[in-house]
């Protein structure tokens, strides 16, 4: 069975465990573990009836569900069958510029989109050898700092490593805040310039929704302002729904029509739909994730740190990037064969490679579980 790029394949790692998939303890995706909220399988319950018809074309009710969530006209938004679906489009519109900044390491379907439209590429890394960030624009480094907010250890908002050259308005720019591997937060007074500038901007926030209100970096307020900027959210991560597939975009209402009429018809089916418009409203689940959060995310840190040979990066989401004095290949299926436990190796991010692994963070037992089985892989 092929090697998986994506974490989650669960699949994969129960032929090499030798187990059910069902048995796996999975740090490979970044997915909640305190949902999916009862508001959710409620409301998947109550529509079953709906599977007779076609959903809305227009996601009308969805939309305006969505637009008070998010404090956006639902002209503004566009629901799609995941942000991977929205993300394509968005590929799309930038591979009409004269190329893309892309920060590196970059989740892989931004590869994927991108080269399939025939956009040029332009990338701009993070220094991760050094705990600190290059910063193009200033010929400097900025430190890697840390703050502490309740107990969790979260990463400065920085600057962004992108250039901005005199031609600024023929190229675009790719950025996912925060960040994904690294967890890294960039600040919006960072992105503003890009914006001003640049011919596009499309902003993936598919972890935003981890960080409370009063600590995100979203700028999906200046969508209004600025026709050039794009974001992207997804509703499966936080709600822990991956299963059925649904993101939105916030973007100029010409773009989203356009995008409408290149598509297929209905890509949100009615049952995520219906979970959707349930879950954005659930305000009693969104305070306890805000509240389980930085506590698990903390004390999954310090169990990494204290390990031998690995070395945690501090994270504004829901899981957390480790860099391994060891191979990682050979810890990833230790942890397989011996404890049934998948961790998300590096090895599609080619500027990480085999020495950094990124882990999810769960619940205090299960994040407990895996760091006993990490040093106890490591001591062997």
């Amino acid at each position: 069975m092929t090697r998986p790029v994506h974490g989650g394949n669960l699949a994969w790692a129960a032929t090499l465990a030798g187990c059910p998939a069902s048995a796996i303890l999975d740090f490979s995706a970044s997915i909640s573990p305190l949902g999916p909220p009862k508001s959710a399988l409620d409301a998947i319950q109550a529509h079953l009836g709906s599977l007779t018809a076609y959903p809305d074309p227009d996601y009308g009710e969805l939309r305006a569900v969505l637009g008070e969530a998010l404090n956006v006209d639902p002209d503004w938004i566009l629901p799609g069958n995941g942000s991977a679906e929205l993300l394509t489009w968005a590929a799309w519109d930038l591979s009409k510029l004269e190329a893309t900044y892309l920060v590196t390491p970059a989740f892989g379907d931004y590869w994927r989109a991108l080269l399939a439209f025939g956009a040029k590429v332009l990338e701009c890394p993070l220094d991760l050898t050094s705990g600190t960030i290059v910063n193009h624009r200033q010929d400097a480094h900025s430190t890697r700092n840390e703050f502490s907010c309740g107990t969790g250890i979260l990463p400065v908002p920085q600057e962004v490593p992108v250039p901005l050259a005199l031609n600024a308005g023929c190229h675009g720019l790719l950025l996912n805040n925060p960040h994904n591997p690294t967890g890294l937060l960039f600040s919006r007074e960072a992105i503003g310039p890009y914006v001003e500038q640049l011919g596009l901007v499309v902003v993936d926030e598919a972890f935003m929704d981890f960080l409370p209100p009063e600590q995100q970096e979203s700028s999906i307020d200046a969508v209004a302002e600025f026709p050039n900027l794009v974001i992207l959210r997804s509703l499966t991560k936080f709600y822990s729904l991956p299963g059925l597939r649904l993101g939105c975009a916030i973007a100029h209402p010409d773009r989203l029509r356009r995008w409408q009429l290149q598509r297929d018809p209905w890509p949100v089916n009615a049952l995520a739909a219906a979970a959707a418009a349930a879950v954005v409203r659930d305000v009693v689940f969104e305070r306890q994730t805000w509240d389980w959060l930085p506590v698990a995310r903390q004390e999954l840190f310090e169990g990494l740190a204290s390990l031998p040979g690995l070395r945690p990066f501090p994270g504004a989401a829901n899981f957390l990037l480790v860099e391994s004095s060891v191979s990682v290949g050979l810890i990833q299926k230790s942890l397989l064969e011996r404890h049934r436990i998948l961790i998300r190796d590096c090895l599609s991010f080619p500027e990480l490679g085999d020495r950094f692994f990124r882990v999810a963070v769960r619940d205090r037992a299960d994040n407990l579980r895996l760091i006993s089985a990490i040093q106890e892989v490591i001591g062997h």
